[in-house]
């Protein structure tokens, strides 16, 4: 009866793995074949750098380039996986580090409660307090720029990070300390000298998933980054290609070159956000040769 019990749940693992694979490679079908449609008006090249978006003719013709938008995307996600990293890891090692078992049981809930608010009610507070406050400062004119945006997404990437590498960071402390105090090597010299690098390659890893969070995030980054086609700067306006096609879809023809542009340009973020995830991916196999040898 275990033997028949193993070799279902063995297949029917098997089966969920196959059906996983099986929906990507359909997504990425479906999308590719929506995509290459657009490219039959407007060339790859301008397309990917070209700065003018345009998808109705209003006398100069249409126009379709997203190279303001993919600037913008990874200006904002770059930034605030910089600022929810250096926050994150701080609140890691704190909570791994520094505080009693009781405490920790009690702050762990309150970080993950975190995670489980809505996007839209992220963008609404930052709506309504980051860009008044920016507007109140003086700062980017009418408040709405990539640093504001950048700021609010790292709010919404915290939970994460700090979850997952205070676990880490919390496992390799019990591991390692007891040896380290009983060689005279004082604590927080444990904390950065082992805690800290044995960690690196779990902390990539939670920088590979929070960078998928952050390029795809749409609502809240829309609310606060101004939505305008300029080249990103910090205190300027920008948008996203996810902004994009969220704002622009609904209002899309089926079958239009407008229409296949915004699956391309979704098409272009999936490339992006595999490159850098496997860029991400190798500098973690490496660290992990590393210590190996």
């Amino acid at each position: 009866m275990r033997t028949i019990g193993n070799f279902l749940f063995s297949n029917l693992i098997k089966l969920l793995t196959l059906l996983t694979v099986l929906s990507l490679a359909f997504v990425l079908i479906f999308i590719v074949q929506e995509a290459l449609p657009a490219f039959s008006e407007t060339s790859l090249t301008a397309f990917l750098f070209g700065q003018r978006w345009m998808p109705m003719d209003y006398g100069n013709g249409v126009s379709f380039g997203i190279g303001n938008f993919i600037a913008g995307t990874l200006a904002v996600s770059a930034l605030a996986i910089l600022i929810a990293l250096l926050i994150g890891v701080g609140a890691a090692v704190f909570l791994s580090c520094a505080v009693s078992e009781n405490a920790r049981s009690l702050l762990y809930p309150l970080i993950d409660l975190l995670a489980g608010i809505p996007s839209v009610i992220y963008g609404f507070i930052g709506l309504c307090v980051l860009v008044k406050l920016f507007q109140r400062l003086g700062i980017a004119g009418s408040g709405h720029s990539v640093l504001t945006a950048a700021i609010l997404l790292a709010v919404m990437l915290l939970p994460f990070l700090v979850s997952s590498c205070s676990e880490t960071m919390l496992k390799i402390r019990r591991r390692y300390l007891p040896a380290a105090s009983a060689l005279g090597i004082s604590y927080w010299h444990t904390v950065a000298h082992v805690v800290l690098p044995l960690s690196a390659r779990n902390i990539l890893l939670s920088v590979i998933l929070a960078t998928g969070r952050a390029m795809g995030e749409t609502m809240a980054v829309m609310m606060v980054m101004g939505n305008a086609n300029l080249f990103p700067t910090l205190l300027g306006k920008g948008e996203t290609i996810a902004s994009l096609i969220a704002l622009e879809m609904g209002t899309a023809a089926a079958g239009s070159t407008h229409y296949h542009a915004l699956y391309a340009a979704g098409l272009v973020l999936l490339v992006i956000l595999l490159a850098i995830n496997t860029g991400i991916a190798l500098l973690r196999r490496r660290l992990l040769r590393q210590e190996g040898a």
